[in-house]
């Protein structure tokens, strides 16, 4: 996480400052426990498991960079804690009979980035090793998982802007398999990402130069097109973490954290249409700000959370340590509404 991008910085001491876009806010209705490491910048990425049986009983997925994964209850409370040093990014996807696969970003050698795999036990809250399959040359950084009927792809985003489509194999009787199939490659430091499955779309965040698309197929051109620019008003750089939640057969909405305003951009598929803006502000819970990673699932997670879960990495939780707050997407849809009307 850079806490100012070279290009906001430029326009500060310019005197130019850019004037964000309208911005609603919405507050937390619950926050996890904090991440072990105190006074360092430490929590990062969360990703979300919906218990369709009971969704109240769902469960989120969190890093602490310096010091390994977390499994947090939807009150907050630390369920587990898997040590393992610096893991960056995390994502995880269903795959039915195989059970839930969490992956994330390893960088605990910055030369050799590799993607630590675990099954999630959704009954204890537990992550359960699997094994690690290779994420490319250089720092680890980012990650984002895509499933199609066959095939469990991750796409292992280095700092450097690489981005590694990795197909991952996971037999029921040995140790995961990953195999790099292509090569992507964006100009400066690159972070979020997220794929759309109806479209096979890649989205990937370059921290000071917005998002880009990219089709997710291996056959697929390696060239991406710039969808959302950094603008300094609708985007403000960095441009951080990315969550999707589909709807219909193209609709519904891409989220981007804009680090450098501590708020959240959103944009309408499949066009990619600014459609708001929200920030998380300080109510019975805190506020959040310089957020890295957020996640996004739709349906109800209870009454609390009745039409989808956002969740957000909060990089200052004074006096306690980072942690990651829980907004209701009902609350942001409604905010967005009032101040269309």
């Amino acid at each position: 996480m850079l806490r100012r991008s070279a290009l906001t910085a430029a326009l500060l001491l310019a005197g130019a400052a850019p004037a964000s876009a309208e911005t609603v806010s919405v507050t937390a209705r619950g926050e996890t426990a904090p991440v072990g490491t105190a006074q360092a910048d430490a929590a990062d990425d969360p990703a979300i498991w919906r218990d369709p049986r009971n969704p109240a009983r769902s469960l989120i997925v969190g890093t602490d960079k310096k010091a390994g994964l977390y499994v947090y209850g939807l009150d907050g409370q630390v369920r587990h804690f898997e040590a393992a040093g610096r893991l960056n990014n995390v994502d995880l996807v269903d795959t039915g009979r195989g059970g839930v696969i969490v992956v994330a970003s390893d960088r605990n050698d910055e030369a050799r980035a590799r993607l630590q795999l675990y099954r999630l036990d959704t009954r204890k809250g537990a992550l359960l090793p699997l094994g690690a399959v290779e994420g490319g040359a250089g720092e680890a950084y980012g990650l984002c998982l895509w499933r199609t009927a066959s095939t469990l792809f991750a796409f292992s985003v280095l700092k450097d802007g690489a981005v590694h489509q990795v197909r991952i194999d996971l037999p029921r009787k040995a140790a995961p398999a990953g195999r790099i199939i292509r090569t992507l490659k964006l100009a400066t430091q690159t972070e979020g990402c997220v794929v759309d499955p109806r479209t096979a779309t890649l989205y990937v965040g370059e921290e000071a130069r917005g998002i880009w698309a990219f089709g997710a197929n291996p056959r697929a051109s390696a060239s991406g097109k710039l969808v959302a620019p950094v603008d300094g008003a609708h985007l403000v750089a960095d441009t951080e973490g990315l969550a999707i939640l589909p709807q219909g057969r193209r609709g519904g909405w891409l989220v981007a954290s804009s680090q450098g305003d501590n708020a959240y951009a959103l944009y309408r598929l499949p066009d990619m249409a600014p459609a708001g803006r929200f920030r998380i502000a300080a109510g019975a819970l805190g506020a959040t700000q310089e957020t890295d990673g957020i996640a996004l699932a739709p349906g109800s997670f209870g009454r609390t959370y009745p039409q989808g879960l956002f969740v957000a990495q909060d990089g200052d939780n004074s006096p306690a340590a980072q942690n990651f707050k829980l907004v209701s997407w009902r609350d942001v849809l409604l905010a967005l509404r009032r101040n269309k009307d």
